[in-house]
């Protein structure tokens, strides 16, 4: 039976990628991909045959993979991050039901949450949602109604996709949301280029997290009530000094 290996690749820098997914990949024939993504493994790779399509085409590169593992090619479908988390497992297992021939294996990865919140300190050492501010897929509405819930419950909110050209006002909108429920002290971070070259960070306030600028290669972190600075670091304790 013929094999497709869904792998994560991480944040971006080769060092952060699992030895899992590095050996999966050299042993493929394919590796199919966002253009961004093959543009981060290209060289580490040189001996592999690329695939890609631009955003807004997963559908065909689902089945572009799946096509090249009829061809009997051991066939990688790389995603950034994590495959499962916002990547593309979900649908490759979608458009698998029309390729039964065809099975998947998915390779686990570093994904921004986990990779931004060991720069920022330690965030989410407690309960914790992660929300994409998107609205590509799904509506608006939905997502308010995410942020309103994750805040009134008092989880730390990992925000992906906070901003875009086309939607430059949306983590305003969402820490609008937060505000109803939580103090403008709440202490927040973000952190951009998680892994690769220009990383950044930054610990700041709720209040002050609200009018700041950011863009989709940004990570936002927004604290629950427990969650403080501690050296220039964010972190939410879990409890055990009080066990």
């Amino acid at each position: 039976m013929c094999k497709i290996y869904v792998v994560g690749i991480g944040p971006g820098a080769e060092r952060q990628m699992t030895i899992l997914a590095d050996e999966t990949l050299r042993q493929c024939d394919v590796i199919v991909g966002y253009t961004v993504y093959i543009d981060l493994v290209k060289n580490r790779y040189p001996d592999k045959t690329f695939l890609t399509t631009p955003m807004k085409q997963e559908a065909a590169r689902c089945r572009m993979a799946f096509e090249e593992a009829l061809k009997g090619k051991k066939v990688a479908m790389i995603c950034s991050g994590d495959a499962g988390i916002y990547g593309m497992a979900g649908l490759m297992y979608e458009v698998g039901r029309d390729y039964p021939e065809v099975s998947l294996e998915i390779i686990p990865g570093i994904t921004a949450a986990s990779g931004g919140a060991a720069v920022l300190g330690a965030p989410l050492m407690h309960d914790f949602a992660v929300i994409s501010l998107s609205d590509l897929l799904t509506p608006w509405e939905k997502i308010e109604a995410r942020l309103r819930a994750a805040a009134a419950a008092d989880f730390v909110i990992c925000i992906y996709n906070p901003s875009s050209k086309k939607r430059a006002d949306y983590l305003k909108k969402a820490c609008d949301c937060v505000l109803e429920y939580q103090s403008g002290d709440t202490v927040c971070g973000l952190v951009k280029n998680i892994g690769r070259e220009g990383e950044t960070c930054r610990v700041l306030p709720l209040r002050e997290l609200r009018d700041t600028a950011v863009d989709m290669f940004t990570t936002v972190y927004i604290g629950n009530e427990q969650t403080m600075e501690i050296d220039g670091r964010m972190v939410t304790p879990r409890g055990y000094r009080n066990v």
